[in-house]
């Protein structure tokens, strides 16, 4: 069975709604013999004439009749598939969305992302899930809606990616450590025992580098997979962390921060997602909530805070 073409439901819809090969093809940009032609198709197709003559003008036949109202239907249907998505309206929102998110997010971020949610669609729930590595792979089959965390080599060349913030990666002890006292030089950042951050248990990374740079070399102390387990141990012993400045902002309370002395560059926060989600319009809302409420996060800044 040949595969019917799907285009003469909308030349068949203006036919019957003109009655007329003419006011049709007009509608249709065509010319009067291409509408001819059109009709005699959908006459062959159908197995019906649809339009006869009654005098000087055309009637629909019965089978015409029962189609006009049908072939309209199907025709505003078409459109409305393949027309661009409309605007969100969270307040009607029924859905679960499992972000993926590095140490540190949903403590700082979190709490303003669940009141802007709340506010504003009621009936959504976000799933948070750990960030055990940088594979983009459950971005692409699905399983994570939206990511956090900074842009790596590893990243699947479809994925989106949208800057968050920038940030820093910053010196944190306890309040009463020896370095919450006096000028924090390279040397004696250096001296310190210290916990390394690695979510591959690596023994060195980039601040190794930038203290074998300055002819340094940093004593570690122990090695963790995240930011909240290296401020957890900072704060019950004489350890040093070194975590990013914005993303561990409530986990530091209490404690004593300090910029290290030290040539790192900035790191850019980014949220990623894949393509297929990047035109839903709820999925655009949720992006849009993300960035504004990192946006409106206050930014620590300054030396020492306690």
């Amino acid at each position: 069975m040949a595969t019917p073409d799907l285009n003469q439901l909308v030349t068949l819809d203006v036919l019957l709604a003109e009655g007329n090969v003419t006011r049709a093809a007009q509608r249709l940009h065509l010319s009067p013999s291409a509408m001819s032609r059109a009709l005699a198709r959908l006459r062959e197709t159908t197995g019906d004439p649809l339009l006869v003559r009654a005098g000087r003008v055309l009637v629909p036949t019965p089978r015409a009749q029962e189609l006009r109202d049908r072939v309209r239907q199907l025709v505003l249907e078409s459109e409305a598939v393949l027309r661009p998505a409309e605007r969100c309206h969270p307040e009607y929102l029924e859905r679960t969305f499992t972000l993926r998110t590095s140490d540190g997010f949903v403590e700082n971020f979190g709490p303003a992302l669940l009141r802007r949610i709340g506010r504003e669609a009621p009936g959504v729930r976000l799933r948070f899930v750990p960030k055990p590595d940088r594979d983009s792979k459950a971005l692409r089959e699905a399983a994570v809606d939206l990511e956090t965390g900074v842009v790596g080599e590893t990243l699947g060349p479809e994925v989106r990616a949208q800057a968050l913030f920038r940030d820093r990666f910053v010196g944190v002890v306890q309040a009463g450590h020896a370095l919450a006292h006096g000028k924090i030089t390279a040397a004696r950042y250096a001296r310190g025992r210290h916990i390394l951050v690695s979510r591959r248990g690596l023994d060195r990374g980039p601040i190794d580098d930038a203290l074998a740079s300055l002819g340094l070399q940093r004593q570690v102390a122990t090695i963790v997979g995240g930011f909240a387990s290296a401020l957890a141990l900072a704060r019950a012993t004489d350890l040093i962390a070194s975590v990013p400045e914005r993303h561990s902002g409530q986990l530091r309370d209490g404690m004593f921060s300090f910029a290290l002395p030290l040539p790192l560059p900035e790191i850019t926060v980014s949220m990623l997602w894949h393509p297929r989600f990047h035109a839903d319009a709820a999925h655009r809302w949720l992006r849009d909530c993300v960035k504004e409420v990192c946006a409106d996060a206050p930014s620590v800044t300054g030396q020492g805070r306690g």
